[in-house]
């Protein structure tokens, strides 16, 4: 397995991280997330766009290009024979000792990324996920892409402990927000219904596309808060993410939606991201599952 750091791609037991690198010790950094679909990387531009905003809004200054990220994944994903699955990548603000609350501006961010495989079926995205509702006491800056994610993974290990796949969101004292790790929508007599981009949640690439998708499908949208009785009462609720894609919620805490499994207007949805994949890959899928 090879890995990409610093600007090198090496082997995997090779890669070493400073214990004095801020991001360990802080969580002082930012990450992203790519879908690779038969070798051929998925809305890499948006992602990348969506890094250097997050960077921005900590004053952290990334001294790479698209360009060179983008040589490194295509050599990354071909060393490492990558089909289908992701690239996870991070910046962290780099090395700074004694450790310090207060950063130094000439620090040297440090870089890195690795692949995973992720085979893709759609019998999951199909069938109705179970989930859960959980208060969302997470920080305020939930639009950016950062490090700090313990509050979403104590979330998902509470879902996990449910028998669920997903933690949905709510603020007090009850607006749904987004996922512990996905955007969460949902769709009223034809309307889909979705969070607007703000300081509450992440703004998805998927949620972007599938919004663009939308429009082109004349599908009614509002991007506005719902509340919690609003979800429960949806006819369809559907998550997304890179590796959900559109997935149906066929259960939220004791309540089915629907008939538990994706609803008409998701499935409409699903498969024009499908065609949206490959249009934007290059490629014709070849996963058929139902």
């Amino acid at each position: 397995m090879k890995v990409l750091l610093n600007g090198k791609i090496i082997d995997r037991k090779d890669a070493k991280v400073d214990i004095e690198d801020r991001g360990y010790q802080f969580g002082d950094g930012i990450y992203e997330a790519i879908r690779v679909y038969q070798g051929q990387l998925f809305t890499f531009q948006e992602h990348m766009q969506r890094l250097y905003r997050s960077a921005e809004k900590i004053d952290l200054t990334i001294p790479y290009t698209q360009e060179m990220f983008k040589a490194w994944f295509t050599e990354l994903i071909a060393k490492n024979q990558l089909e289908t699955g992701m690239i996870y990548f991070q910046v962290s603000r780099g090395v700074q000792a004694p450790r310090n609350h207060i950063y130094q501006e000439s620090l040297t961010p440090a870089i890195m990324a690795t692949t995973m495989a992720a085979p893709r079926d759609l019998s999951e995205h199909r069938k109705g996920i179970k989930t859960i509702t959980v208060p969302d006491t997470r920080w305020l800056h939930c639009d950016i892409k950062s490090l700090n994610l313990l509050g979403n993974l104590m979330a998902t290990n509470q879902a996990a402990k449910a028998g669920a796949k997903e933690a949905i969101f709510y603020r007090s004292p009850d607006t749904v927000t987004e996922c512990s790790h996905s955007n969460v929508s949902i769709i009223k007599e034809g309307v889909l219904i979705t969070h607007p981009a703000n300081e509450y949640i992440l703004n998805g690439i998927t949620r972007q596309v599938i919004l663009s998708l939308a429009k082109q499908l004349s599908i009614p949208f509002e991007e506005r808060p719902f509340t919690l009785a609003e979800l429960k009462a949806a006819d369809e609720v559907f998550i997304s993410s890179i590796s959900a894609e559109v997935t149906a919620v066929g259960q939220v805490d004791d309540v089915t939606i629907g008939n538990g499994k994706i609803g008409p207007v998701s499935e409409k949805i699903l498969t024009a991201f499908t065609n949206e994949i490959e249009k934007n890959c290059g490629i014709t899928l070849r996963s058929t599952a139902k």
